[in-house]
């Protein structure tokens, strides 16, 4: 765990509204990025500034248990042009710590890299929360993606 202060950035995407319990995320964010797989974003999405996609977790109306945003995208230049059925969202300055979690990141990889991170004793802000899948990604059966929590 390495904690690091990052600058704003923009994504822009698509999103979901989903909580964590009875395991309603999990369906809800499943189908959100089999959705995104299957509609070739990149050519949609504006002002792309590299392949890395982003899994961004937000509007959180508490801890990690009351319900929050997924936005699945890529980084824009800027949020000028936000297509129809997309959002576009500004993550703000601030200090986050990394994880990095590796294997298959379509089964349970990511998932109990996040229960891992739950269970920690870390002040989390809950504002803004990411995962990156850049080129170490690429064979996402067995991959390693970044994982960003917001904390104070």
């Amino acid at each position: 765990m390495e904690k690091l202060q990052m600058h704003s950035f923009q994504v822009i995407g698509i999103s979901v509204r989903t909580t964590n319990q009875d395991e309603k995320s999990k369906k809800d964010i499943g189908e959100l990025w089999g959705k995104f797989m299957s509609q070739n974003m990149f050519e949609k999405i504006p002002n792309i500034t590299d392949e890395t996609i982003y899994a961004v977790y937000t509007d959180y109306e508490g801890d990690h248990n009351q319900p929050y945003t997924t936005i699945i995208g890529y980084r824009v230049h800027n949020l000028d042009k936000i297509p129809e059925d997309m959002v576009g969202i500004k993550i703000e300055p601030a200090t986050y710590h990394k994880f990095i979690t590796k294997g298959d990141l379509t089964d349970t990889a990511v998932i109990d890299k996040w229960g891992e991170i739950c269970a920690m004793d870390i002040q989390r802000t809950y504002t803004t929360d990411f995962e990156m899948y850049g080129i170490k990604a690429a064979n996402p059966t067995n991959g390693e993606a970044e994982i960003y929590v917001s904390v104070q």
